[in-house]
């Protein structure tokens, strides 16, 4: 074990920063206070994910709800004979092929924002379970919310 020194270059290096603690000129933080630091940097991502994740699935549930509709109307102008396509009209057959490639296009893009969704939702569990305070800090954020929604309409 070192001894602390008592003359030289190392003696005038400890007494500066011996200096430097009693005269104020650096103090750590408080716990407190990198707490929140932290808490704030993982709520930012954290709300990043989410607001992508809902952006994500807004866009899923408007281009499925559009792609069910395109589907019913594609069944219902192709007609149900089995030899309809013998008899249609060449002006006919033209839409329909720009309906499957428009169908084709929204499925691609169906599939793609599925896999989007499924990414987003990953990132968030990863998140959560490596900022497991933050995940707490988020329970009881959302509890107080609640509590606080039920007693302002109660009175």
């Amino acid at each position: 074990m070192e001894t602390i020194p008592r003359t030289g270059t190392d003696r005038q290096m400890f007494d500066l920063f011996l200096q430097a603690r009693v005269n104020h000129l650096f103090k750590a933080r408080s716990a407190n206070r990198d707490a929140e630091a932290d808490l704030s940097r993982t709520e930012s991502v954290f709300l990043s994910i989410e607001k992508a994740l809902k952006i994500a699935e807004a866009e899923h549930s408007g281009l499925n709800t559009r792609m069910q509709d395109v589907l019913a109307r594609g069944a219902i102008s192709l007609g149900n004979a089995t030899d309809e396509y013998l008899t249609r009209e060449p002006a006919d057959t033209i839409v329909q092929n720009q309906f499957d490639r428009e169908i084709q296009i929204g499925q691609l893009r169906l599939e793609q924002l599925s896999l989007q969704i499924n990414a987003f939702k990953f990132l968030r569990a990863t998140l959560l379970s490596r900022f497991p305070d933050f995940f707490k800090t988020q329970i009881l954020a959302t509890n107080n919310a609640r509590h606080s929604d039920t007693r302002s309409e109660t009175y």
